[in-house]
C-alpha cells in the first residue's frame, strides 16, 4: 500500500485509512523523516518509501490457568516493522495542499455579500433592554395555563 510513494502521499493516505496498524505506521513515518531531516540533512519533499517490512518479533510465553491443574499457553507476539527512506530528484511536488484559511470580519462579510448576491444585508433592529410589563404578565399568565392543562390530564 505505501511501497513507492511519496512521504506527503502515504501520509496522506494513512490518515485517510481506519485500521488501528495505520496510526503506528504513520507514527514511525513521522519519525523516519525527521531522522533523514536532520541526520543526513535530506529534504522530506524529495523523500520517497523505498522499502517497508514487517517481520516477526520476540514472543512473551505466558500460561492460563485451566481445568483439572493444566495450564494453556498463551502467545504474546510482538513484531519489527522496517521503514527504509530514498531520496529521488523525480517526485513531483504533493498533490495535496493545504490551505489556511483567511479571516474575515464581519464588514467584509457583508460587502462580499453585497457583491456576490447584489442584495443589501438585513440590518439588526434594535431591542429595548426592558420588555413591556404587560407582555410578562401573559406569558406568565400562558405558563401557568399550559401547566394546569399537563396536571388535568388523565392517566391512560
Amino acid at each position: 500500500m505505501l511501497r513507492g510513494l511519496s512521504v506527503n502521499e502515504a501520509e496522506a493516505r494513512l490518515l485517510v485509512n481506519s485500521r488501528r496498524a495505520s496510526q503506528v505506521l504513520l507514527k514511525l513515518l513521522h519519525s523516519a523523516v525527521a531522522n533523514a531531516k536532520n541526520n543526513r540533512q535530506l529534504s522530506p519533499e524529495r523523500l520517497f518509501i523505498k522499502e517497508i517490512r514487517v517481520d516477526q518479533g520476540p514472543v512473551l510465553k505466558r500460561h492460563l490457568p485451566r481445568a483439572m491443574g493444566r495450564a494453556t499457553l498463551i502467545q504474546k507476539k510482538s513484531s519489527h516493522i522496517t521503514l527504509v527512506l530514498a531520496e529521488s530528484d523525480k517526485l513531483q511536488s504533493p498533490r495535496f495542499k493545504i490551505v489556511k484559511r483567511e479571516k474575515v470580519s464581519k464588514k467584509e462579510k457583508t460587502e462580499r455579500i453585497k457583491r456576490i448576491k447584489g442584495v443589501q444585508p438585513k440590518e439588526k433592529v434594535e431591542k429595548s433592554r426592558k420588555p413591556e410589563p404587560e407582555k410578562e404578565k401573559a406569558k406568565q399568565i400562558e405558563k401557568a395555563g399550559f401547566i394546569k392543562r399537563i396536571f388535568r390530564r388523565k392517566a391512560v
